[in-house]
Order: C-alpha cells, then sequence, then structure tokens
C-alpha cells in the first residue's frame, strides 16, 4: 500500500439507468493521484468528467470497482459517513461560485465550520486566515453583491479551505469568469497547491485551466484515453 497515494481507484464504472437505456458512463477507470499532485481531469461533453468528479467528491458511488480515499475504501461508505468524509477532506469549488447572497465574504467562509465542533471565535479567525490566503483582507465584511466575479470564487476557495482539507475539488472554476480573472484564480490554485501541499483537482474542459497541472488525464467515453505528465 502507498501511504503516498490520497486518492485511488480500481475498475470503476458508473452505469445510470435512463427509463429502460443503461448508461455506462465510467467504463473500468483506474487512476491514482499522489498527495500534493495538481491534476487535471478533462474531457468533451459526456466524456464522464463530472461523473467522475462526483465519485472522487463522495457525492457519488460507483456502480462497480474500488475507491480509496486517504487508505480508507470509501466506495462501500453509507451516506452518512460519505457526508462526513466530504466536510473533513475535500474543499468544493464550483462554476457558479454557490455563494449565499447577502451576506458577507466572512459569513460565506465561516459556513462549513457549523456543522463542526469549532467555537464561534475560532470559526471567525479560521475564516479570516483562509480569506487572508486567497487575497482577500480587507474585503472580509463585503457583501457578495458588492464582489466581482474574481473576488467571488475567491470567497468560494476561501470557505472550501476553511476545514483544512487534504484536497480541493475544482469543476470548471473560471467558467464564469473574463479570461484575465481566470488566469489569476488558477495561478491561485498553483499557489495554494504548492504553499500549502494540498492535493488540487481541477475538472475542465478548458486548455488554458489546465495548463497549471502537472498532470493532465483525458477522458473518452467513460475510460481515460490518455494521460500527460509535465
Amino acid at each position: 500500500m502507498d501511504n503516498n497515494k490520497i486518492i485511488r481507484m480500481e475498475n470503476i464504472t458508473r452505469v445510470y439507468k435512463v427509463g429502460e437505456t443503461e448508461v455506462k458512463a465510467l467504463r473500468g477507470v483506474s487512476y491514482s493521484i499522489q498527495q500534493g499532485d495538481l491534476v487535471a481531469i478533462m474531457g468533451p461533453s459526456g466524456s464522464g468528467k463530472s461523473t467522475l468528479m462526483n465519485i472522487i467528491g463522495c457525492l457519488d458511488k460507483p456502480t462497480e470497482g474500488k475507491y480509496f480515499l486517504e487508505n480508507q475504501e470509501v466506495s462501500t461508505f453509507d451516506k452518512n459517513k460519505l457526508a462526513h468524509i466530504r466536510n473533513k477532506n475535500i474543499g468544493f469549488v464550483f462554476q457558479n461560485f454557490n455563494l449565499l447572497a447577502r451576506t458577507t465574504a466572512l459569513e460565506n467562509t465561516e459556513l462549513p465550520l457549523l456543522y463542526s465542533n469549532v467555537s464561534r471565535k475560532n470559526a471567525k479567525e479560521l475564516a479570516l486566515q483562509a480569506l487572508s490566503s486567497v487575497g482577500l483582507e480587507g474585503r472580509e465584511l463585503h457583501r457578495t453583491n458588492q464582489l466581482s466575479g474574481g473576488e467571488m470564487q475567491r470567497v468560494a476557495i476561501a470557505r472550501a479551505l476553511v476545514n483544512s482539507p487534504s484536497i480541493l475539488l475544482a469543476d470548471e472554476p473560471t467558467g464564469n469568469l473574463d479570461t484575465k480573472t481566470g488566469k489569476e484564480i488558477i495561478e491561485l490554485f498553483g499557489k495554494l497547491n504548492q504553499e500549502k501541499n494540498i492535493t488540487v483537482i481541477l475538472v475542465t474542459h478548458d486548455p488554458d485551466v489546465s495548463s497549471a497541472a502537472h498532470k493532465r488525464v483525458h477522458l473518452r467515453d467513460g475510460q481515460i484515453e490518455e494521460e500527460e505528465k509535465e
């Protein structure tokens, strides 16, 4: 067993039933990700990359195969155990930011800590540290409608970091941003990966986003077509 492998997937398949039809979204995916990797999962629409992201993020379970996260076989976990793993081990960043309206950057960042045993005072301190790490000093009390798109995505990244997860999982994180701001956000992921040794997984169809990654995994028709390494 390689303790440096934070993610290990063995022959993962995922089959959905649409009426009487079976749709094979993943067809025997085997892949490992090391602690501290910066990986891009790429592929066109229908390639299976969103399904794979959902399994990596413990939002879904494989139909067959095994998924190990930090040496735990999470593919056998029930919904409650998966929810605990998601909150503790994985920070999610989405294309649409998913921030609460009419609340401050600080309040949005504190949100995951409401489900833990962290005191109110410590939650605020942790949220301020997370906001500082994404370059939002001085913007903590600004409400979401007072922030630019890039700033909102930085808040979303701070919220993903606040529980000190081992993995940041980002789904098309620059999809709603202009080119310049998108480049800044990708550079931020690279900085966090390097400085915090946090494992970053970018799910994207955009070559510009994937250019920051050390490894690029190309999916097609539910299978890994190729892997590129720097």
